[in-house]
């Protein structure tokens, strides 16, 4: 539905089709992840570099096609303000910090965010270097992690890691934003978090012990029973369900990442979802707690570094772009961040449920 410009209705008639970047998930063996911060003053060349984001990739990702590069950008709350006039998709917004008694998932600065992929780390590098030299000047990278697979889909905790990512119409459902942000449909929001983990005391832990704080089985990566399961593992934490019995899910594409000199070890977390609130709502719970004080054990070997939430707009946009704020650019002021309406947490939320 989401790939192609055009296609047949029910009766026959041509209609347009919204054309998504390449959000959902891919066998892609490594990633690059940047975040950047806009030079006041430098909006129309930001402006330019997404207008032919599309054509850059695809010249780069034409030299070694078997790689399959991907590129997908996203644009931070502060930044959208001093590009486009007209309207702002529903959701977007600064990622506010969550802090708990004991944890805090913090927020960190980022105006773009860009997500590369392939099979392979070259065509990656490629990408991303053209991406700097293009910005160089305008703007700084704040945030750059190579990422990469391990093993079969493991985390560097040794646990399979996106067991339960949903696939297929129910992944674009999750991802994608519908009718209801009509000008922003085929969007889609991504929050992004860097964590270190703490490896030599989640080493200390015997295996029966880790398996209690994710709520799986890290052999066979089976989830373990509702009877076993402990409240305050990552399994159970992070499984949203409506009042209605329904799983609200989003769409992670983590990655390990370490740096060995550096004594550097964590996952990436990624997550595409068409509300943020959801995502939102899963790190309420681990920082938090459900309820409140019952927060997610695996906070205690692993540590956000980083948190912010862009919005990721679908191809036809970025090839159609809105025009120029009517504010004076440069040094258009950024949304307010007093103008967010507090989050709601509810989601209509009756029960968790034992899937991550």
């Amino acid at each position: 539905m989401r790939r192609g410009a055009k296609c047949l209705d029910g009766v026959g008639e041509v209609i347009d089709v919204v054309v998504s970047q390449d959000v959902l998930p891919q066998r892609a063996g490594a990633a690059i992840f940047l975040v950047a911060t806009v030079e006041d003053g430098a909006e129309s060349d930001v402006r330019q570099l997404l207008a032919d984001l599309s054509g850059l990739t695809r010249s780069v990702g034409f030299r070694l096609p078997d790689r399959d590069l991907s590129c997908v950008v996203g644009i931070g709350a502060a930044l959208w303000d001093r590009l486009f006039a007209g309207p702002r998709p529903a959701s977007l917004h600064p990622f506010h910090e969550i802090a708990g008694a004991r944890h805090v998932a913090v927020s960190t600065p980022g105006d773009l965010l860009f997500h590369l992929r392939a099979h392979q780390i070259d065509v990656c590098f490629e990408l991303a270097r053209q991406l700097t030299l293009r910005l160089g000047g305008r703007a700084q990278i704040v945030d750059e992690v190579h990422g990469f697979t391990y093993f079969d889909q493991r985390d560097l905790m040794g646990f399979v890691d996106g067991t339960e990512n949903p696939t297929g119409e129910a992944a674009e459902a999750a991802a994608f934003i519908d009718e209801s942000d009509p000008d922003f449909a085929g969007g889609s929001y991504v929050i992004v978090q860097k964590y270190l983990h703490d490896l030599d005391a989640w080493d200390a832990l015997p295996v029966e012990q880790q398996e209690q704080v994710v709520g799986r089985t890290k052999l066979s990566d089976i989830e373990l029973s509702d009877e076993t399961k402990p409240s305050n593992s990552h399994v159970a934490l992070n499984t949203i369900v409506s009042e209605g019995g329904v799983e609200r899910q989003i769409v992670r594409e983590n990655m390990a990442f370490g740096r060995l000199g550096a004594g550097e070890f964590g996952t990436y977390f990624i997550g595409y979802a068409a509300d943020p609130g959801i995502t939102e709502l899963m790190l309420h719970n681990m920082f938090i707690g459900k309820p409140m004080g019952n927060y997610d054990r695996i906070l205690d070997f692993s540590t956000a570094v980083t948190g912010a939430l862009f919005f990721v707009p679908s191809v036809d946009f970025l090839d159609n772009l809105p025009g120029v704020p009517t504010t004076a650019l440069p040094g258009a002021q950024p949304a307010n961040d007093d103008d967010v309406q507090p989050l709601d947490r509810s989601l209509r939320i009756g029960s968790l449920k034992g899937t991550t």
